[in-house]
């Protein structure tokens, strides 16, 4: 039998839920962050139900992007603030793991960073983001386009796995530098660098390319 093409609009519900995830992954971020605030690394259930949030609100960064393009609802709103909140919700979250609430074990100095994130990694990646979003904004100005690299989709994957996987390691025990389970924490930290470094590379080639 022929396939049935349906020309059906969308519906109200259909239009809104994408960009009302994008509102709710925001309000998820800024709930994360303040969590992090009130607590240090030893917060063992501060730092349990911080990864359970970032990993909700990671989620609805796929959910509302795969729903926006199936029900063909893609919009400008969209466009702007699905990128906005990605940004707010991974740089807020290494900002806060690069802070000292996580040098510090009940009000005790630790002597290291227990999160594996050092302020200059953090530095990486925001100068990474600002980057690609001045890029970006020259880009469209001329009225090119600027789709997204797979190096940046991979580092956001490997951004977005990083931070639970490192708050769910530090939910365990602080794991100084001779303990194993600073190996975990070490690995995501500097894999995240790199990977942040490593996607910048095809849209700062991008931007030679363009330069007179």
């Amino acid at each position: 039998m022929p396939t049935l093409v349906s020309n059906a609009q969308p519906t109200p519900f259909q239009r809104n839920l994408p960009n009302a995830l994008v509102w709710l992954r925001l309000a998820l971020a800024a709930v994360f962050v303040a969590i992090l605030s009130i607590g240090d690394s030893a917060s063992t259930s501060l730092l349990l139900l911080a990864a359970a949030i970032f990993i909700v609100a990671a989620l609805t960064d796929t959910l509302d992007g795969f729903l926006a393009r199936r029900w063909n609802v893609i919009s400008r709103f969209g466009r702007v603030m699905d990128p906005f909140a990605d940004k707010v919700l991974v740089l807020g979250a290494f900002v806060m793991l690069a802070g000292p609430a996580f040098a510090r074990e009940q009000g005790n100095d630790l002597g290291y960073q227990a999160s594996g994130v050092y302020p200059w990694m953090a530095v990486v990646i925001l100068a990474r983001e600002l980057l690609v979003t001045s890029l970006r904004a020259l880009i469209e100005g001329e009225g090119g386009d600027f789709s997204a690299e797979w190096s940046g989709k991979a580092k956001m994957v490997v951004q977005s796995v990083a931070v639970p996987i490192i708050l769910l390691t530090l939910a365990r025990g602080r794991w100084s530098p001779e303990e194993p389970g600073r190996i975990i924490i070490d690995a995501a930290a500097w894999t995240t660098v790199v990977v942040t470094l490593a996607s910048g590379i095809p849209y700062l080639l991008h931007l030679l390319r363009r330069a007179p």
